[in-house]
């Protein structure tokens, strides 16, 4: 791990940078090694690099042998990796202290708890590998059983299979829980190591390449196995498990599985069941263009056990098939409704028509269960009396996207005026586009919202953590004191928001001064129309004092300041590249509301201080972007950027002011771009170089281009990049030798390189978006909305 380059460490966790400030005060003694300002080398203990107090570091005493000399540096330099390791996220433990305050720090003077704190932060293969090597104190502890019990591999980019097989061979036993999620990069044989780990108690494998034989040998042996997470791909045989794995299995309380085909994968065999997640994610077509069938394959017929079943979850991708599947899942459920449920999810995208046994399963939940999380396809809600006959507990998760549920029966049904909805934390009213009306009848896009069922949302749940309002209209009126954003801000619990471009409307402001031809920005990809480009000052204080501080979205802002997520996003936004259908060539135009959103609103974002995701999309009153330069200044916390269709869409107005921005995002580490005509050339990439913590860049732009030289430069610079994925208007010869020239060049010092490099308008999209690794396709390379997606905490 090469040090660090003298920034600030603005990626700290605030609970960290606290502690490490109590150690310094608190710990601190006269000599020893010293933690100098601007670097987070620390002075290695002298005890055991065999120096002397003031000798000159790396160099050999006198009378010292010259094999000495070496073992001693090294020592050193394994101490050097270690101080690196430790201190990855920044150079400097506190910022603001005296020159006299931060010098006469030594490391190994701090308690022992602080010390296991600090080591939390690490990975574990660095700790194991590099950190336990330095000096005896820290190889006891590195393998203290509060380092060494959970195992967290899923966004160890570097790892590869020999460290797993070291780290197996060091700690194997004194493991309980290991993720290794979405590790595509490590072969199928890796897993063989697993069987060390004889104390597993949770394992996920998610996105892991898995066979059945191997999946067998490895269950046989991980007796006190409870939960497991895996995949479940085309060639996956059941009858090839041992008994001694079928055991295994059926002791198994929570398991999580992904289908690539269809298949009950090992659900027959979980007979303990009390937590089941399903994701569908099979084709309807193969690589040969085949018609899949949603019947399972010969021996799969296997019954499911659900009679301890506490929570059902099931996510459909995009296709029939998968539709097909989940019916024979939930098949099972129909006959007989767990007592003990509590939790009954199922997301399924466009439509998902009810059947005869989901009804009477319905029926049955009405009359026997009461809920604690709901989430259901919108046919089955639409036009049914469902949710006036079933009970909850003490609800956690609603989720109603999509359904045509009016804001008087959400009131009445759901709310219950207002009763223990207290426990409520995430709530997902995304696409609901009655939601804050009193009747769904007769109601146009660009009426006004009744402000009495939002604020009786409000008050009854008040505790909400994630709430999602957008893919809808939602107008506030001109009555003071009801604009949404005034009502949102008594929130003040909210982490995650997401919300429709139209919905922060300043409605006074824009009654005084309405939308001229002069401002409004053209949303067509014909001929070009010159406009006159308002002057906004990039200063943060200047913008505040032109016309802010009376906006209700800056207040809004000002009052969320606790706020980690927020998605703004047009009402009519689709993204230019969905999933299994070919590009979007057109797009809808923005809401006549949202023309009146631009730079201004950008910059009263930059009050959340500890902001990590920002999504902004078709947002047309984006003028310079200067709003940009006051998020990079002031979020330095901010990890997950995504921005797409901002200001006019013939030219990316934006441009200057985002590699401003980016310059100050050191701890930016998933950037995805969407906008037509984006030229991703020298400047770009220079600018965005210095994200030196920057893993993952996606850019998805409609006759959008791009310098190779550049490309390269780029990731040659930032060595922490490991998906690159690149959507443009260049010809495949052109997308296919960079994408060539980065694997040849890279691939063997980053395991996890993902490139993708394609035109965005070829036929064959799709071909190529099915081989793109889950975990890079569903968190950043398709655009979606992930504000209460899911039940918090509904996987670790």
């Amino acid at each position: 791990m090469a040090p660090s380059d003298g920034r600030r460490p603005s990626s700290f966790p605030l609970s960290r940078r606290a502690t490490l400030k109590m150690a310094a005060r608190g710990s601190r003694r006269g000599g020893g090694g010293v933690a100098n300002r601007g670097s987070r080398v620390m002075a290695a203990p002298e005890e055991y690099l065999g120096g002397r107090a003031g000798e000159e570091p790396g160099r050999d005493a006198a009378g010292l042998s010259s094999a000495r000399g070496r073992r001693r540096r090294r020592r050193r330099r394994l101490w050097d990796r270690a101080a690196a390791a430790m201190f990855r996220c920044g150079e400097e433990i506190i910022s603001g202290e005296s020159e006299e305050e931060s010098n006469g720090v030594n490391l190994m003077e701090f308690s022992d708890e602080i010390l296991l704190h600090i080591l939390s932060y690490v990975p574990c293969t660095d700790l194991v590998l590099n950190v336990r090597r330095t000096c005896r104190k820290l190889a006891t502890l590195c393998l203290d059983k509060s380092l060494t019990h959970t195992v967290l591999l899923q966004k160890d980019y570097k790892v590869n299979k020999d460290k797993v097989k070291q780290l197996m061979r060091d700690i194997g036993k004194e493991i309980y829980q290991l993720n290794m999620a979405g590790c595509y990069w490590l072969p199928s044989s890796t897993v063989d190591h697993l069987t060390r780990c004889k104390n597993l108690v949770k394992l996920n494998l998610s996105g892991c390449h898995l066979t059945s034989l191997r999946l067998s040998k490895m269950l046989s042996t991980l007796q006190h196995l409870r939960s497991l997470a895996i995949d479940v791909n085309p060639g996956f045989d059941a009858s090839q498990l041992s008994s001694e794995c079928k055991a295994t299995l059926s002791r198994v309380s929570e398991l999580k599985q992904t289908l690539y085909t269809p298949s009950y994968g090992v659900v027959p065999c979980c007979t303990s069941l009390e937590k089941l997640l399903l994701y569908f994610e099979i084709l309807d077509r193969s690589r040969e263009g085949l018609m899949l069938s949603g019947q399972l394959m010969v021996g799969e017929s296997n019954v499911p056990h659900y009679q301890n079943l506490r929570i059902f979850y099931a996510r459909l991708a995009p296709g029939y098939v998968n539709q097909e599947v989940v019916r024979l899942y939930l098949a099972v459920l129909s006959d007989r409704t767990p007592e003990n449920l509590h939790a009954f999810l199922i997301s399924a995208p466009g439509s998902f028509a009810e059947t005869g046994a989901t009804k009477n399963l319905l029926d049955s939940m009405a009359r026997n269960v009461r809920l604690d999380a709901l989430q259901l396809p919108k046919a089955w809600i639409n036009g049914s009396g469902l949710l006036q006959h079933l009970k909850f507990n003490n609800p956690f998760y609603f989720s109603f996207s999509r359904c045509t549920l009016s804001g008087g029966h959400l009131i009445q049904r759901v709310i219950n005026g207002g009763k223990d909805l207290k426990s409520l934390t995430s709530l997902n009213l995304s696409g609901c586009v009655h939601c804050l009306a009193p009747e769904s009848l007769f109601r146009k896009a660009e009426d006004y919202i009744d402000s009495s069922i939002l604020e009786s949302l409000v008050v009854s749940c008040c505790n909400l953590r994630h709430l999602n309002l957008s893919a809808a209209h939602h107008h506030s009126s001109e009555s003071i004191g009801n604009h949404l954003c005034q009502l949102l801000s008594r929130l003040k619990h909210l982490l995650s928001l997401a919300l429709p471009v139209c919905s922060i409307t300043d409605v006074a402001a824009s009654a005084e001064k309405p939308p001229t031809a002069s401002n409004v920005v053209p949303q067509t990809f014909g001929r070009k129309v010159r406009i006159g480009i308002q002057t906004y000052p990039r200063n943060l204080a200047d913008q505040a004092n032109q016309k802010i501080e009376s906006s209700v979205f800056w207040a809004l802002m000002g009052s969320l300041r606790f706020l980690e997520t927020l998605e703004i996003i047009g009402s009519s936004f689709s993204s230019a590249m969905p999933r299994n259908e070919p590009a979007i060539r057109n797009s809808l135009p923005p809401c006549v509301r949202a023309q009146s959103v631009g730079d201004s609103e950008v910059a009263a974002i930059s009050q959340l201080t500890y902001l990590q995701s920002l999504t902004l999309a078709q947002l047309p009153n984006i003028l310079t972007g200067s709003g940009l330069i006051n998020i990079g200044l002031q979020c330095q916390h901010l990890r997950t950027l995504s921005l797409a269709n901002l200001g006019m869409l013939g030219k990316v107005v934006y441009m200057s002011a985002l590699m401003d921005m980016l310059k100050h995002c050191k701890c930016l580490r998933d950037l995805r771009l969407e906008q037509p005509y984006f030229c991703a050339g020298a400047q770009f990439f220079q600018a965005l170089s210095h994200c030196s913590s920057l893993q993952r860049l996606c850019i998805v732009s409609r006759s959008g281009t791009l310098q190779s030289d550049a490309v390269m430069s780029f990731m040659a610079n930032c060595l922490e990049v490991i998906m690159c994925h690149m959507f443009m208007g260049e010809s495949l010869t052109v997308c296919k030798t960079l994408q060539q020239s980065i694997v040849r060049s890279f691939q063997a010092e980053r395991p996890a390189l993902n490139v993708v490099i394609f035109p965005l308008l070829h036929e064959d999209l799709t071909e190529v978006i099915r081989d793109v690794p889950m975990r890079h396709l569903d968190e950043i390379t398709l655009f979606k909305s992930r504000v209460a997606e899911e039940p918090p905490n509904l996987w670790w």
